[in-house]
């Protein structure tokens, strides 16, 4: 009887499966263009100001002058200047405020450590002060 109890517990030990390391939460990243659309919908109807929606704070200003990533797309208020988008990243060991991200090796060495982190990206005009929030994701 005891030789049925001990092979029984080795069939059972053999079916639970091995430990295995935590990874990352797999989370969508979240794009906010419905939002600027709305903002700039509302404004364009008259319901926002220009002081409203080109109210980008001096630090911002100065980070997308010289750590952003000038994009493609022109501004959508002035239409002079073309946007930047800032990435600025929250997590574990970094400042209360982020850390504005100015490379990718710099994001690479984020991504490698075992913390989460979030990051934001947010397109800015040097031009207006029009900004606005482009996307996040956790990493």
């Amino acid at each position: 009887m005891e030789g049925i109890k001990a092979s029984a517990v080795a069939n059972i030990d053999g079916m639970i499966p091995e430990p295995v390391e935590p990874t990352r939460p797999t989370v969508a990243p979240v794009d906010y263009r419905l939002a600027r659309e709305a903002t700039l919908q509302a404004w364009r109807e008259g319901d926002l100001d220009l002081g409203q929606i080109c109210d980008a704070q001096p630090e911002l200003r100065r980070n997308a002058e010289f750590c952003g990533t000038i994009s493609s797309r022109d501004c959508p208020v002035c239409e002079a200047e073309r946007l930047v988008e800032v990435t600025y990243v929250f997590g574990p060991r970094l400042p209360k405020h982020g850390r504005c991200v100015t490379t990718d090796k710099e994001m690479r060495r984020l991504e490698e450590k075992p913390s989460t982190y979030r990051g934001y990206v947010v397109e800015v005009c040097n031009g207006c002060g029009w900004n606005h929030l482009a996307r996040s994701a956790l990493f």
